[in-house]
Protein backbone atom coordinates (compact mmCIF):
# COMPACT_ATOMS: atom_id res chain seq x y z
CA UNK A 1 0.00 0.00 0.00
CA UNK A 2 2.71 2.24 1.07
CA UNK A 3 2.95 5.83 -0.81
CA UNK A 4 0.04 5.36 -2.93
CA UNK A 5 -2.18 4.50 -0.29
CA UNK A 6 -1.04 7.45 1.78
CA UNK A 7 -1.69 9.99 -1.09
CA UNK A 8 -5.06 8.77 -1.70
CA UNK A 9 -5.87 8.65 2.20
CA UNK A 10 -4.69 12.47 2.48
CA UNK A 11 -6.45 13.54 -0.60
CA UNK A 12 -9.78 12.30 0.73
CA UNK A 13 -9.70 13.61 4.00
CA UNK A 14 -8.63 16.91 2.30
CA UNK A 15 -11.95 16.58 0.73
CA UNK A 16 -13.96 15.58 3.55
CA UNK A 17 -12.77 18.67 4.90
CA UNK A 18 -13.93 21.10 2.38
CA UNK A 19 -17.33 19.64 2.09
CA UNK A 20 -17.87 20.16 5.76
CA UNK A 21 -16.49 23.71 5.46
CA UNK A 22 -18.95 24.28 2.73
CA UNK A 23 -22.01 22.43 4.20
CA UNK A 24 -25.28 25.03 3.69
CA UNK A 25 -23.54 27.38 1.05
CA UNK A 26 -26.25 26.43 -1.63
CA UNK A 27 -28.90 27.59 1.50
CA UNK A 28 -27.36 30.56 2.07
CA UNK A 29 -26.94 31.46 -1.15
CA UNK A 30 -30.52 30.31 -2.23
CA UNK A 31 -31.95 32.57 1.28
CA UNK A 32 -29.89 35.68 -0.49
CA UNK A 33 -30.67 35.17 -3.97
CA UNK A 34 -34.50 34.45 -3.77
CA UNK A 35 -35.48 37.83 -3.55
CA UNK A 36 -34.22 39.28 -6.25
CA UNK A 37 -35.30 36.33 -9.06
CA UNK A 38 -38.95 36.89 -7.35
CA UNK A 39 -38.68 40.32 -8.11
CA UNK A 40 -37.56 39.78 -11.43
CA UNK A 41 -40.05 37.61 -12.14
CA UNK A 42 -42.59 40.08 -10.68
CA UNK A 43 -40.97 42.70 -13.18
CA UNK A 44 -41.14 40.70 -16.08
CA UNK A 45 -44.59 39.32 -15.49
CA UNK A 46 -46.18 42.97 -15.66
CA UNK A 47 -44.13 43.98 -18.24
CA UNK A 48 -45.67 41.30 -20.22
CA UNK A 49 -49.09 42.47 -19.29
CA UNK A 50 -48.14 45.79 -20.25
CA UNK A 51 -47.47 45.17 -23.66
CA UNK A 52 -50.76 43.34 -23.71
CA UNK A 53 -52.95 45.94 -22.61
CA UNK A 54 -50.92 48.09 -24.91
CA UNK A 55 -51.71 46.24 -27.80
CA UNK A 56 -55.52 46.15 -26.67
CA UNK A 57 -55.40 49.92 -26.52
CA UNK A 58 -54.13 50.63 -29.96
CA UNK A 59 -56.70 48.13 -31.46
CA UNK A 60 -59.42 49.69 -29.57
CA UNK A 61 -58.05 53.47 -30.71
CA UNK A 62 -58.11 52.31 -33.96
CA UNK A 63 -61.16 50.84 -34.04
CA UNK A 64 -63.03 53.67 -32.67
CA UNK A 65 -61.23 56.30 -34.80
CA UNK A 66 -62.51 54.08 -37.90
CA UNK A 67 -66.22 53.91 -36.84
CA UNK A 68 -65.98 57.78 -35.97
CA UNK A 69 -64.73 58.41 -39.68
CA UNK A 70 -67.28 56.45 -40.87
CA UNK A 71 -70.14 58.40 -39.16
CA UNK A 72 -70.91 56.18 -36.11
CA UNK A 73 -70.19 56.60 -32.72
CA UNK A 74 -66.37 55.98 -31.92
CA UNK A 75 -66.34 56.63 -28.14
CA UNK A 76 -69.34 53.52 -28.04
CA UNK A 77 -67.30 51.34 -30.34
CA UNK A 78 -63.51 52.25 -28.72
CA UNK A 79 -65.38 51.11 -25.36
CA UNK A 80 -66.71 47.88 -26.80
CA UNK A 81 -62.72 46.75 -27.45
CA UNK A 82 -61.06 48.56 -24.53
CA UNK A 83 -59.53 46.67 -21.87
CA UNK A 84 -61.55 47.26 -18.41
CA UNK A 85 -61.09 50.14 -16.78
CA UNK A 86 -60.11 51.96 -19.79
CA UNK A 87 -60.95 55.60 -21.22
CA UNK A 88 -61.64 56.43 -24.51
CA UNK A 89 -62.06 60.04 -26.20
CA UNK A 90 -62.32 60.91 -29.51
CA UNK A 91 -61.75 64.16 -31.02
CA UNK A 92 -62.60 65.85 -34.51
CA UNK A 93 -60.32 68.15 -36.22
CA UNK A 94 -61.13 69.17 -39.93
CA UNK A 95 -61.18 65.84 -41.99
CA UNK A 96 -59.62 63.84 -39.54
CA UNK A 97 -60.21 61.88 -36.23
CA UNK A 98 -57.84 60.89 -33.65
CA UNK A 99 -58.87 58.48 -30.91
CA UNK A 100 -56.58 58.07 -27.57
CA UNK A 101 -57.09 54.89 -25.12
CA UNK A 102 -55.69 55.25 -21.79
CA UNK A 103 -56.13 52.00 -19.85
CA UNK A 104 -54.66 51.24 -16.56
CA UNK A 105 -52.34 48.02 -16.21
CA UNK A 106 -52.63 45.69 -13.52
CA UNK A 107 -49.32 45.03 -11.59
CA UNK A 108 -48.36 42.05 -9.86
CA UNK A 109 -47.18 43.32 -6.31
CA UNK A 110 -49.88 45.42 -3.84
CA UNK A 111 -47.17 48.02 -3.32
CA UNK A 112 -45.89 48.82 -6.86
CA UNK A 113 -46.83 51.56 -8.83
CA UNK A 114 -49.49 52.30 -11.15
CA UNK A 115 -48.72 51.86 -14.94
CA UNK A 116 -50.95 53.72 -17.48
CA UNK A 117 -50.52 52.83 -21.11
CA UNK A 118 -52.16 54.58 -24.51
CA UNK A 119 -52.86 53.70 -27.60
CA UNK A 120 -53.82 56.44 -30.56
CA UNK A 121 -55.04 55.68 -33.87
CA UNK A 122 -56.02 58.55 -37.34
CA UNK A 123 -58.14 57.80 -39.39
CA UNK A 124 -59.50 60.55 -42.44
CA UNK A 125 -63.20 61.28 -42.34
CA UNK A 126 -64.26 59.24 -45.26
CA UNK A 127 -66.13 60.86 -48.37
CA UNK A 128 -70.14 60.40 -48.27
CA UNK A 129 -69.94 59.62 -45.13
CA UNK A 130 -72.34 61.91 -42.70
CA UNK A 131 -70.30 63.91 -40.09
CA UNK A 132 -67.32 62.15 -37.77
CA UNK A 133 -69.62 61.12 -34.64
CA UNK A 134 -66.86 61.30 -31.57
Amino acid sequence: MGAAGTRVGTVWRRWRSRVACERGSFTAELAAGLPALMLLLVAGLTAVNAVGTRVACVDAAREAALAAARGEPGTVTGTRYAPDGAEVTVTVSGDRVTATVRAPVRTFGARLPRLVVSGEAVAAVEPGAPGPVP
